[in-house]
């Protein structure tokens, strides 16, 4: 995968987010720019965002960097043949490897499934790559985000947009209706918005706490 390239956004997003939004307005003032490398090469980062699903983002990088090694180059047909050992011996369960393999044999039967994907709006393109299994709305919302860099993708199923929602705007939760309204307010700019939740959520203003309730022990 190709590195070097991040979402582009500028004085436009910027200055229409920081009229809707004081808060977040004041936040992306505070932050400053904010650099996330995007991956416009489709099959691979389909095949990173499976191998990435519920481990470390440590240990996503060390099971990616053994893939690029050993499948080159790394294509639909080249993994739609290894075999399914082969695969999880790069460090990945076994049914990881089996959506990969399954993934990759039918694009490299149908190639325009990828290549038709950028004409398609949001919901086609979440449509379309949630028919492959292990590819639910979190990883095509990701896809939209991080492969297409389209300029609205907000994610309910993101549990950093939600803490970076609640921090900034002292809530305990995040209801799906609280979520809609921001998500709303943010249009048609949603996708620097949460760059900016993300960045959040991550500590990027130290006096913003997580005011969830904290879970009893």
């Amino acid at each position: 995968m190709s590195k070097g390239q991040y979402f582009s956004y500028g004085r436009t997003e910027i200055e229409y987010l920081q009229a809707k939004d004081k808060k977040l307005g004041e936040a992306m003032e505070k932050i400053g720019p904010i650099q996330r490398e995007v991956y416009p090469e489709l099959f691979p980062a389909l095949v990173k965002s499976i191998v990435g699903q519920q481990i470390s983002t440590k240990a996503q990088e060390t099971i990616w960097g053994r893939m690029q090694g050993r499948f080159q180059p790394l294509t639909p047909t080249i993994l739609g043949k290894a075999a399914l050992e082969d695969l999880q011996s790069c460090g990945i369960s076994m049914r990881k490897a089996t959506y990969i393999q399954a993934m990759a044999k039918g694009i490299d039967a149908d190639p325009g499934i990828l290549q038709a994907l950028p004409h398609l709006s949001d919901q086609e393109v979440c449509d379309e790559l949630t028919k492959f299994k292990g590819v639910g709305i979190w990883t095509a919302e990701m896809l939209l985000i991080f492969s297409l860099q389209r300029p609205d993708v907000v994610s309910f199923g993101d549990l950093a947009i939600q803490r970076g929602m609640r921090m900034l705007y002292r809530h305990r939760a995040i209801t799906p209706e609280l979520f809609a309204k921001y998500r709303r307010r943010y249009s048609p700019y949603g996708t620097v918005a949460s760059l900016y939740l993300w960045a959040i959520a991550g500590g990027a203003i130290p006096d913003l706490t997580d005011p969830a309730p904290r879970k009893k022990k």
